[in-house]
C-alpha cells in the first residue's frame, strides 16, 4: 500500500509540474504574439535624423539602409554560451528573442546539457518584468516577478535595442547627444524609469560597444543597486536592411573594478516586423 501511495504522489507531482510548465509556456506565447506587431508604413530617410549631431547620424546611417521600412519588432534566433557564476563553467545556449518598441521583450532559452540543463524565459511586458527557469523544463528553481526584477528588465530591454535600431529613432521619444566623435548617448524613459545608453562607434558608424547603468544584485552582499552593464560587439551582419551586432559578449562591471562577462551570443537569424 505504501508503494502505491508513493507512486500516486510521484505521478501527481509530475502532473502538477507539467501543468505549471504548460501554463507558463502559454503565458509566454501570448506575450510573444502581443509584442509581434506589424511594421509601420514609414521608411527610413535622412529627414528623420536631420536634427541629430553628426556622430549620431553616422550610427543610424550605418545601422539602417535608406528606404528600409521601419520595424516595430524583431525576432532573433541565437546560439552561444552562458555562465551562471564567475567561477562556474560556461554552458551551451540556444535561445530565441522578440524585442518590441511596445516596449517589451521575451527571451526564451535552453541552457546547459544532459543533467545540467534548464529552460525558461525573461520578459518585460506592460510595465512588469519576470524571470522564470526550471531544470529540464519541469523543476522550478527560479521564478521572480517583483519591482527589482522589473527595474533590471528595463535595462535589459534598453540594451537589447541595439538589435532593433529603429526603436532608437527620435520619433520614439529617444533623446540623443554626441559625447565625443565616436561616443553617443541615447536617453529613454520606460515605465517611469529613465535610462541612458552609451554607444561607442567607429568612423563608419559601426557599433563597437555599449554600456548603461542597470539595476542588479550582483554585489558582494546581494543588495540591489545600479551596476555598469557592458556589451562588446565582435562582428555584425545585415538582415533586411538593418545592420546589427551578430556576435556579442556582455557582462557586469562588478565592485572593486572586477568585470564578469557571462553572456556570449551569435545571432543566427533576425526577422524584422
Amino acid at each position: 500500500m505504501r508503494q502505491i501511495w508513493i507512486i500516486f504522489l510521484a505521478i501527481a507531482t509530475l502532473g502538477m509540474l507539467i501543468l505549471i510548465r504548460l501554463r507558463s509556456d502559454r503565458i509566454i506565447r501570448q506575450i510573444w504574439r502581443s509584442l509581434n506587431s506589424p511594421a509601420t508604413n514609414l521608411a527610413f530617410n535622412l529627414a528623420m535624423i536631420a536634427d541629430l549631431e553628426e556622430p549620431v547620424q553616422r550610427y543610424f546611417l550605418h545601422a539602417i539602409a535608406p528606404e528600409t521600412v521601419l520595424a516595430t519588432s524583431v525576432e532573433l534566433s541565437m546560439s552561444g554560451s552562458f555562465q551562471l557564476k564567475p567561477t562556474t563553467a560556461w554552458l551551451p545556449m540556444q535561445a530565441s528573442e522578440i524585442i518590441s518598441v511596445a516596449p517589451g521583450f521575451v527571451w526564451q532559452a535552453n541552457i546547459g546539457e544532459k543533467l545540467a540543463r534548464f529552460r525558461g524565459a525573461d520578459y518585460f511586458y506592460r510595465g512588469q518584468g519576470r524571470t522564470c527557469f526550471s531544470f529540464w523544463g519541469l523543476l522550478p528553481f527560479m521564478d521572480a516577478q517583483n519591482k527589482q526584477i522589473t527595474r533590471s528588465s528595463i535595462g535589459r530591454l534598453v540594451a537589447a535595442y541595439i538589435w532593433l535600431p529603429s526603436a532608437l529613432l527620435p520619433h520614439n521619444q529617444v533623446t540623443w547627444q554626441a559625447i565625443a566623435n565616436n561616443t553617443i548617448q541615447a536617453s529613454l524613459h520606460i515605465a517611469r524609469e529613465s535610462t541612458t545608453l552609451t554607444l561607442t562607434i567607429d568612423s563608419d558608424g559601426k557599433l563597437r560597444k555599449i554600456s548603461l547603468p542597470r539595476w542588479s544584485n550582483q554585489t558582494e552582499d546581494g543588495s540591489w543597486q545600479y551596476l555598469l552593464f557592458e556589451a562588446e560587439v565582435i562582428s555584425e551582419e545585415t538582415f533586411g536592411g538593418y545592420t546589427i551586432p551578430s556576435v556579442v559578449k556582455a557582462g557586469w562591471c562588478l565592485e572593486q573594478n572586477n568585470h564578469w562577462s557571462f553572456f556570449r551570443s551569435i545571432i543566427e537569424n533576425a526577422k524584422f516586423g
